[in-house]
C-alpha cells in the first residue's frame, strides 16, 4: 500500500510540474506567437529534461524510489513523449499532439516499458540466478552439440540448402510485385517473360531446397536421438539396485522416451529453425526498408508489445507444460502399478478403487491441460488483435502513401506480403529461444543421469584363475538407501567355506536375503567389508565377479524369447549341448521336451506361458549352466514339488568344490546343511550342525518347533 501512495504522489507531482512549465511556455508563447513545428519540439525536449531533472531529485528522498525500476520510470516516462514526437514529425510531418495526450499516452508506454524491461532483465536477487541459469544452459547446450558430432556432414548440408531456401523465398513476393506493376502500369511481354521466369526459379529453389533440408535434418535427429538413448540406457542398466528403488520407472521411461527427443530438437530442429529464420527475417527487413522506409518503422512498432506478451506467456506456459508432464508420469505409474499388479488387485477385488485411483490422476491432467490450453487461447487473441491493430495502419498510411505518390501498389502488395511473414518471423525467433531452453533443460535431466557414477563401484581389475569360494562378512553394518535409518545389518560376522553347504534360517526380515544382495554386489555396506578368497569383493572384475557368484531368487525373472535364449541368458556362444546338460541337472528337460517346440518354445512376457515350479527349474539352469563357484539360493524350493527338489539337491551334490548358500524353509533341505546359522533382527546367534543346535536347545530349536514342524509333517504325509 505504502508503495501505490509513493507512485501516487510521484504521479501528482510530475502532473503539477507538466502544467508549471506549460503556464511559463503559454507565457511565452505570447510574446513569440510564431513557433514552427521545430520549436516546439527543442521545447518538449527542454522540458522533459526538467521534469526528470525534479523527480530523480524528488525520489532520492524516498526509499521505495530508489530501486532501479523506479528510476527507469522516471527516464522512461519523461522522454518518451519528445521521442515519440520526433518520430512522428520525421516520418508523417508536422501534426503535434495536445498536451494531455502526450502526457498520457507517455506514462502508459512508460509503465509498459519498464514492464518490458523488467521481464526481460529482471534485477533483484534473480539476477545471479537467472546468470546461473544461463550459463547452465550454455554448457548444456555445448554437450548437446558434441553429441552431433557424428553427425557434422549432415547438418552442414542441412545448413546450405538453409540458406538457399531462404534466399529463394525471399524473393518470391518482390517479384510478385513487380508482376502487378508490370500488369497494372505498362505492359511489356519481355518484362512479364523475365518475371514469371525468375519466380519460377525462385519458387522451384525454395522448395526443392526446403525439402533436402527437412530431409537432412530429420536424418541427424534420428541418429542423434538413437544414440542418446543407447547410451541412456546403458548409464542405467550400470546403476545400482538402490537407484532402481528410489527412482519410478516412469522417471526413466520419461527420459529415454520424452527427454531424448526433446533434447535431440534443442540443436537438430531448434537451430534450424532459428536460423532459417534470422536469415529471412535481416532479408526481409532488408527489401522492406528498400520499399518504404517508413511503413517499416511503423510495423516494427509491434515487436516490443509481441516480445513482452511473448515473455508473459512462455514463463506460465512453460510452469504448466512441466506440471502436465509430472502428471502425466505419475498417471502412468498408477496404471503401471495396477497393470503388473493384476493378480493382487483381482485377488483383493481392488478394481474399482483402481480405476478411481487413475480417474483421479486423469482429472488432475485434464485440468492442467485445461489451464495451459487457456493460457495459450488468451495469448493467440491478445497476439491476434495486435496484429490486428497493425495491419489497420499500415493499410491506412499505404493508402496514403500510393495517393500522394510514394510507393506503387505493386510494391505495396510485396510490402504486405513481406509484413505477415515478418510478424510470423519475429514471433518464431521469440518463441524459439524460450523452447530452446525448454529443450536444453530437458537435456539437462538426461546428463544428469548419463553423468550418474554407480554408488556401488565395478572399477575393480582382479580376475584370479582358481577362485576357491572362502567368504567372509567381516563386521558388517547396513541399511537400505530407501530405509537409511533402519540398519538391517548390525556388526554381522560370517563365514562360507569352500566345499560346503551353509544354511540361514530365521524369521523374515531378519537380513537373510540382504546377505545374498551384498555378496551379488547390488548394495555396499555401510561399514565392514566382504572377503573373497581374502581379496575384498570391490577389487574383483564386475564381469569375472559375477561368472563367478550366480544367485537363483525365490521368484524368478525370465524374459521374452526362448527357453533356450533364457537359459543360456548372457552367454551368446553356449551350445545346446551345455543348455541340455543344465537342464537335465536342474530337472527341467522333461517338460521342456513336452513344450510345443521344446527348447525354442516362446516363454512369453516374464515367463508367463509357464508354471511357477516351471519358471523356476529353467532359472536353476540358467544358474548351473555357468558352473559357479559361489552358488547362492534364495528359497529355491518353495515353488517345486519334493521331486524336482531332490534332483535339483543332487545336482548340487555334484559339485563338491562349489561354495553353496541357502535360505529355505524346508526342514531336509537344511538339515543337509554342513553349516546352520541363525540370523534373527541383523546379527548371528546361532551357528552348526543341525544336531549341534538341537541339542543346544536354543534358538534354532524353537524355531525349527515354530517354522518347520507343520513342513515336516507335510513331508512325511507326502
Amino acid at each position: 500500500m505504502q508503495k501505490v501512495l509513493v507512485f501516487a504522489f510521484t504521479i501528482c507531482t510530475d502532473f503539477v510540474i507538466l502544467y508549471m512549465l506549460d503556464f511559463a511556455n503559454t507565457r511565452l508563447r505570447s510574446r513569440q506567437s510564431n513557433l514552427d513545428g521545430n520549436s516546439n519540439l527543442v521545447r518538449q525536449w527542454v522540458e522533459s529534461v526538467l521534469r526528470w531533472a525534479l523527480l530523480y531529485t524528488a525520489s532520492l528522498f524516498y526509499t521505495d524510489l530508489r530501486r532501479s525500476v523506479a528510476k527507469r520510470w522516471i527516464l522512461t516516462h519523461c522522454f518518451i513523449g519528445p521521442m515519440y514526437e520526433t518520430a512522428r514529425l520525421a516520418l508523417f510531418g508536422n501534426y503535434p499532439l495536445k498536451k494531455f495526450d502526450t502526457w498520457l499516452i507517455g506514462s502508459v508506454a512508460a509503465a509498459l516499458g519498464c514492464l518490458f524491461w523488467e521481464m526481460l532483465f529482471p534485477e533483484s536477487n534473480g539476477e545471479s540466478n537467472g546468470k546461473e541459469k544461463k550459463q547452465k544452459a550454455r554448457v548444456l547446450f555445448m554437450r548437446v552439440i558434441r553429441f552431433y558430432q557424428p553427425d557434422y556432414l549432415v547438418l552442414i548440408g542441412a545448413s546450405v540448402f538453409l540458406a538457399l531456401s531462404v534466399l529463394c523465398e525471399m524473393f518470391i513476393p518482390l517479384y510478385t510485385g513487380k508482376l502487378i506493376d508490370i500488369l497494372r502500369v505498362d505492359y511489356h511481354w519481355d518484362r512479364f517473360r523475365a518475371a514469371i521466369i525468375f519466380l519460377t526459379l525462385f519458387s522451384f529453389g525454395s522448395s526443392f531446397s526446403a525439402g533436402c533440408r527437412g530431409g537432412l535434418f530429420l536424418c541427424a535427429i534420428g541418429s542423434f536421438t538413437s544414440r542418446v538413448k543407447l547410451q541412456l540406457f546403458g548409464s542405467l542398466v550400470k546403476q545400482e539396485i538402490g537407484f532402481f528403488e528410489s527412482t519410478k520407472t516412469g522417471d526413466m521411461t520419461s527420459r529415454l522416451s520424452t527427454d531424448t527427443t526433446l533434447m535431440s530438437r534443442a540443436v537438430a530442429l531448434n537451430v534450424n529453425v532459428l536460423l532459417r529464420t534470422l536469415i529471412k527475417t535481416l532479408g526481409m527487413m532488408y527489401l522492406m526498408f528498400s520499399l518504404s522506409w517508413k511503413l517499416t518503422l511503423l510495423v516494427l512498432m509491434e515487436t516490443p508489445l509481441t516480445g513482452l506478451l511473448q515473455n508473459i506467456y512462455d514463463t506460465h506456459y512453460q510452469r504448466l507444460s512441466k506440471e502436465v508432464q509430472d502428471s502425466m508420469a505419475r498417471a502412468s505409474d498408477t496404471a503401471g502399478e495396477a497393470v503388473s499388479g493384476i493378480r493382487t488387485v483381482k485377488s483383493f477385488n481392488t478394481q474399482q478403487s483402481e480405476s478411481h485411483r487413475y480417474n483421479d490422476r486423469l482429472v488432475n491432467t485434464h485440468n492442467l491441460k485445461t489451464q495451459r490450453d487457456t493460457v495459450r487461447a488468451v495469448y493467440l487473441l491478445v497476439r491476434r488483435l495486435i496484429e490486428l491493430g497493425v495491419n489497420v495502419a499500415m493499410l491506412h498510411y499505404g493508402r496514403l502513401f500510393i495517393q500522394y505518390g510514394q510507393m506503387s501498389t505493386g510494391n505495396l502488395v510485396s510490402f504486405i506480403l513481406y509484413q505477415s511473414d515478418l510478424g510470423n518471423s519475429i514471433r518464431t525467433l521469440i518463441y524459439i529461444f524460450g523452447d530452446m531452453l525448454n529443450s536444453v533443460s530437458a537435456a539437462g535431466k538426461v546428463f544428469e543421469y548419463l553423468d550418474r557414477k554407480p554408488e556401488v563401484n565395478s572399477d575393480g581389475t582382479l580376475q584370479p584363475k582358481e577362485l576357491k569360494g572362502h567368504v567372509c562378512f567381516q563386521n558388517l553394518i547396513f541399511s537400505y538407501p530407501t530405509r537409511s535409518d533402519r540398519n538391517v545389518l548390525k556388526d554381522f560376522c560370517l563365514e562360507l567355506k569352500p566345499g560346503q553347504m551353509t544354511a540361514l534360517v530365521g524369521m523374515s526380515g531378519g537380513g537373510k536375503s540382504t546377505c545374498v544382495s551384498l555378496l551379488q554386489r547390488f548394495y555396499q555396506p555401510q561399514q565392514g567389508q566382504i572377503l573373497l578368497d581374502g581379496q575384498p569383493l570391490q577389487n574383483y572384475q564386475h564381469k569375472y565377479l559375477h561368472s563367478k557368484v550366480v544367485a537363483v531368487g525365490q521368484e524368478p525373472v525370465l524374459f521374452s524369447g526362448t527357453v533356450r535364449e533364457n537359459i543360456a541368458y548372457g552367454l551368446p556362444d553356449c551350445s545346446h549341448k551345455s543348455v541340455e546338460e543344465a537342464a537335465r541337472k536342474a530337472n527341467a528337460h522333461s517338460f521342456i521336451c513336452q513344450l510345443e517346440k521344446g527348447y525354442d518354445t516362446d516363454v512369453g512376457e516374464q515367463g508367463s506361458l509357464l508354471a511357477s515350479g516351471q519358471k523356476q527349474r529353467i532359472a536353476i539352469a540358467r544358474a548351473l549352466i555357468r558352473q559357479p563357484q559361489i552358488l547362492l539360493l534364495d528359497e529355491i524350493t518353495s515353488f517345486l514339488d519334493i521331486e524336482s527338489e531332490q534332483m535339483i539337491q543332487q545336482a548340487l551334490a555334484n559339485c563338491p568344490n562349489q561354495t553353496l548358500l541357502v535360505i529355505a524353509h524346508r526342514l531336509k533341505t537344511i538339515e543337509r546343511a554342513d553349516q546352520i546359522v541363525v540370523v534373527d533382527q541383523g546379527r548371528v546367534l546361532e551357528q552348526g550342525t543341525h544336531e549341534e543346535l538341537m541339542k543346544k536347545k536354543g534358538h534354532y530349536f524353537k524355531l525349527r518347533e515354530r517354522l518347520f514342524t507343520d513342513d515336516s509333517t507335510h513331508n512325511e504325509m507326502s
